[in-house]
């Protein structure tokens, strides 16, 4: 059997899953020369982490119209949304006026603010507004709408339109998929309308983004890397994006759990 690392080997599963669409257990143990058993755990970890769809022996393409549940988001790299969420915060100054959006990690992101002073928040997400409204000199906006009560977003025109009523100093979003060309992807379409509310309004715009959404093809359309100005994640991106936020000056923090 080789010694391919781990790492190594989970890129070319997913390489394997998104050239074909599925590929057997055996056929991955195969090609990589290694015991079925440990494709399985590699299926599974990939599975966890919503890179991969896990079916009886062997792995397929993720869903690209439905995100990962929302309470299963609140658990999947949990040390390292933290880890960028910290990050990000130090970036934040003070006095500083603020859009948070929807997302596990712009909600890892709130939490790390809480030693910061005099803040004004902008968001649609229930749960940032419910972690920052308690800190005396912050003000916090909640844009108006539908709440939905899988995850506590607030979306559609009204909180799209009450967004375009501000102009913030940064607009911090979260994301479900960039591609290698840089397109940032999401899934729900009122989602996708109120980030590119927040990135024409903001001054300067953070993208936290953990390292599985490098991996991830939602259908939605977001944006570009070109229009963020800086990209706030746990690894060190793939070359063709590297070379993206190189050819744009987008600044990149990596965070160590």
């Amino acid at each position: 059997m080789s010694r391919i690392p781990t790492d190594e080997r989970h890129r070319e599963i997913l390489s394997l899953v998104r050239l074909r669409g599925y590929v057997s257990n055996e056929e991955l143990a195969q090609r990589l020369q290694v015991a079925v058993q440990t494709i399985r755990r590699d299926v599974n970890y990939l599975a966890g982490a919503g890179l991969v769809t896990r079916h009886h022996g062997g792995a397929g393409l993720v869903s690209s119209i439905e995100n990962i549940a929302y309470t299963e988001r609140q658990i999947l790299n949990r040390r390292e949304k933290e880890a960028i969420g910290q990050l990000a915060a130090r970036d934040i100054p003070d006095n500083s006026s603020l859009f948070i959006n929807i997302g596990t990690t712009t909600e890892a992101f709130a939490r790390a603010l809480l030693r910061h002073r005099a803040l004004r928040v902008i968001t649609n997400n229930l749960h940032v507004a419910a972690i920052l409204s308690p800190q005396a000199d912050f003000r916090v906006v909640i844009a108006g709408g539908s709440v939905r009560a899988h995850d506590g977003g607030i979306t559609g025109p009204t909180a799209t339109a009450m967004i375009d009523q501000y102009r913030a100093d940064y607009g911090v979003i979260g994301i479900s998929g960039i591609e290698e060309d840089g397109t940032l992807l999401d899934f729900d379409l009122d989602e996708i309308d109120l980030a590119q509310a927040i990135m024409r309004n903001a001054r300067r715009i953070f993208l936290l983004a953990d390292h599985t959404k490098f991996a991830r093809r939602p259908m939605g359309r977001v944006g570009n890397l070109s229009h963020i100005h800086a990209l706030f994640t746990d690894r060190a991106p793939p070359p063709a994006i590297r070379a993206l936020l190189d050819a744009h000056q987008v600044a990149l923090h990596i965070a160590e759990p």
